[in-house]
Parts: structure tokens; C-alpha cells; sequence
């Protein structure tokens, strides 16, 4: 097997532009001899110190150090007590940006019936924790991401999940998605106009929570 890691200098770019180039990429991890690979299909960008949905906002800590560092590192983070989340730090050091990998299409090496439609999903159908933490994404070994395999389509946007705390900042369109079944949350279409005339206003369709699994989760 010949990796071939997306370089450092993919990440060391503008962090909303990175979120949306990472859609298509495939994750490769190898676990015990066994390569996984999976699509990525949805992604988060958290924008530094400034962005109140970030986990930044609030400086630099023992749990957010890996943010202010090298681009093209892992973050993992641990939420709820319960889950692990995946995230590739971007742009310069010091910046405290990353992009939260948030669904992934399994393609090879998954067992039937596994999901990874949310960012506690494919950490534990991927044995990802905080083992990972401040891991180099770059070097091709045990976890990288490589350029697609296939055209990757539209890109969609939308406002970030679990997020509401941070005011205006939740409001923002820096989550982004390709046309996949294996997106976490997906925007329902508009019903049909009813006898009275008016449409019924689009939510949110499946909004995860907690007691389904945490898939949810989001701030980072």
C-alpha cells in the first residue's frame, strides 16, 4: 500500500475554503493491517477566536493547544462524556481553526450496517479518539485523507449544528455538504401550499439529539 496524504500545504490554507475542498477527499485509516476508506461528504469550518461557535473563543487551553498549532494536525476532542469528535487544523499557527469532519460514505474495509452519518459515528466505526490528538494527517500513516477518487459534484451550505449559544455566529453558512444519503442532517423540501394558501415553512429534517447517538454535536 502507497499512501498518499493530502501535503500541508492543503491545510495551511483559508479555513472555509479547506472545509469545502475536503468534500470528496477520502479517509483512509489502518487499523491492525486493515485499510477503511470513506467519502467525505460533510464538513464544518470553525473560524478562530473570533467565531463564538469555536472552541478558540475561548483561548488557548490543554484541550484546544492542537487548534493554535501546525495545520494539517488532528484535534479530536471528547464531548458528553460520550463521544469523539474528528477535526483537521488549518491555516497558520497560532490561528485556532479547524474544520469538523462531520459525515463520511464508507467505501471499503466497513462491516454491513455501520454508520457514519455524524461526527460520533465515523470516530467510533473508525477507532478514532483522543489517541489522535495533535496527530500529523500528513505523514501516511494510520489516518490521512487523500484527494478524490471521483468528480465530487455540487456543494451545498447551511448553518452549523448545535451551535445556537453563539449568537449571529451560529447563523453562519460554513457547514457544507455534497448530495449524499450519508449527510447527518439534511434540509427538508418546502410541503406543498395547503387549502389556506400558505407553504409550510422548511426545517430541518432528523435533527439528531443526544439520545440518538450525539450526532448533534457541534461547537468546536
Amino acid at each position: 500500500m502507497s499512501a498518499k496524504p493530502l501535503p500541508r500545504e492543503f491545510y495551511e490554507r483559508d479555513t472555509i475554503q479547506v472545509a469545502k475542498d475536503l468534500l470528496g477527499c477520502r479517509l483512509v485509516r489502518l487499523v491492525g493491517g486493515r485499510l477503511h476508506v470513506a467519502r467525505v461528504v460533510e464538513t464544518e469550518a470553525y473560524c478562530g477566536p473570533q467565531d463564538l461557535a469555536c472552541h478558540a473563543a475561548k483561548g488557548r487551553t490543554p484541550r484546544t493547544e492542537p487548534m493554535f498549532g501546525p495545520a494539517g494536525h488532528a484535534y479530536v476532542y471528547f464531548i458528553y462524556g460520550l463521544h469523539h469528535c474528528l477535526n483537521a487544523v488549518t491555516e497558520k499557527p497560532g490561528s485556532g481553526t479547524a474544520v469538523l469532519i462531520r459525515a463520511l460514505e464508507p467505501l471499503e474495509g466497513f462491516a454491513e450496517g455501520v454508520r457514519t452519518d455524524g461526527p460520533a459515528r465515523l470516530t467510533r466505526a473508525l477507532s478514532i479518539d483522543r489517541a489522535f490528538d495533535r496527530f500529523d494527517l500528513t505523514a501516511g500513516r494510520e489516518l490521512w485523507f487523500e484527494e478524490p477518487d471521483l468528480p465530487r459534484g455540487p456543494v451545498e451550505c447551511g448553518k452549523r449544528i448545535g451551535v445556537d449559544y453563539a449568537g449571529e455566529w451560529a447563523e453562519r453558512p460554513w457547514r457544507f455538504w455534497l448530495d449524499s444519503p450519508w449527510v447527518s442532517v439534511r434540509p427538508r423540501k418546502p410541503r406543498a401550499r395547503g387549502a389556506g394558501g400558505r407553504a409550510k415553512a422548511s426545517v430541518l429534517e432528523g435533527t439528531p439529539t443526544l439520545a440518538t447517538g450525539g450526532e448533534g454535536t457541534g461547537g468546536l
